[in-house]
Formats: C-alpha cells, structure tokens, sequence
C-alpha cells in the first residue's frame, strides 16, 4: 500500500487507500485468530504478552476501521512484520539446533539491522509525531497510550534479543539460571 502510494506518508491522520484498509481489516483478523489460538489450546499462561500485544492491536485497529482515521499509522506499524521473517527464522534454527553456526549468525545480525529498520525506526518514528502532532484527546489519546505501551514492549523483547544473541553472559541469574527462565528458547 504505502510503496504504490507513498503520498499516504504525508498525511498519517487522515490518509486513506482501500488497500491500507484492507491489509488493517486483514491483520485485525489475523490478531484475532492468533489470539483464539492461543487461548483454546490452552498456551495463555505462557503466552500472555502475545495476548495483551494482540488485544492492543486489534482495539485500535479496530477504532481505525471504523473511524478510517490513523490508517497510514496503522499501515507503519505493521512494517514490523517483516523482521517477523528474521525472528522466525532465528527461532526454527534455534530449535533444531542446526549443527552449522553460520547461518544462525548471519541471521543474527540479519535480524538485528530488521529489528531496527523496521520495528524500531517506524515506532519511533510514529511515537514522535504523535506526542507533537496528534492531539491527546479521543481516539489520539487512546491511540498514543497504546503506542507508548507498545514502545514498552519493543524495547522489552529488543533487550532480550540482545542479551541472547550478542549478551549471552548477562542470560546467567546469580544461581545460574536465565533471568527470565525458559524465555530465552522462544523469545
């Protein structure tokens, strides 16, 4: 959508195509799918940032397709899925243990240049404008709660990524164990 109308770009509030719609109506269906997915097979305990992170999401993707407000943000932050590809790929390798390191490392750097190109830069770029463009009323502020609580997360699972690929000595807890116990095998 934004590459075949890059002029959506200049206007985030107030931008609209029928494909930008459409990919937010599509990716609210998905969050919502993921999240009935995890809850019937029972992996809410585990997975229960993924829930809070889609409920997150399909609430405001929601409010944008009803309002068709905020698409073009909506159509930013999606750009995280495609370092999507490079975390994937980092978690199939690491769980079938392939015996040549060469690949996990390429990947890992490959993810990282992804994490930052299209996870961090848009958040930042998106949390930005809206704390100077965006009044903090209405859909704004519940918009701009959910992307802060959003930036939150980023930095959270980014910190982790980091210490597990780059870090793996700061994994150790005082007894020997990951901080964050099993985390470290699907984050």
């Amino acid at each position: 959508s934004l590459w075949h109308s890059p002029e959506l770009l200049s206007d985030i509030q107030d931008g609209y195509s029928v494909s930008g719609h459409l990919l937010v109506c599509f990716s609210s269906g998905y969050f919502i799918h993921d999240s009935l997915d995890i809850i019937f097979n029972h992996q809410s305990r585990s997975s229960w940032e993924y829930l809070v992170h889609h409920a997150m999401a399909i609430s405001a993707f929601v409010s944008l397709i009803i309002t068709g407000r905020f698409l073009v943000a909506a159509m930013l932050l999606l750009l995280v899925e495609v370092s999507n590809i490079f975390l994937t790929v980092r978690m199939l390798l690491k769980m079938s243990n392939v015996p040549s390191p060469v690949l996990y490392e390429a990947n890992k750097y490959i993810n990282l240049v992804m994490y930052f190109a299209f996870r961090l830069a848009p958040q930042a770029y998106l949390t930005w404008y809206f704390l100077r463009y965006v009044e903090v009323q209405g859909q704004g502020a519940f918009l701009t709660a959910n992307l802060l609580l959003l930036d939150a997360m980023i930095l959270m699972y980014f910190s982790r990524l980091l210490r597990s690929d780059f870090f793996p000595s700061l994994r150790k807890g005082s007894a020997g164990r990951d901080v964050d116990g099993e985390k470290f095998l699907i984050d």
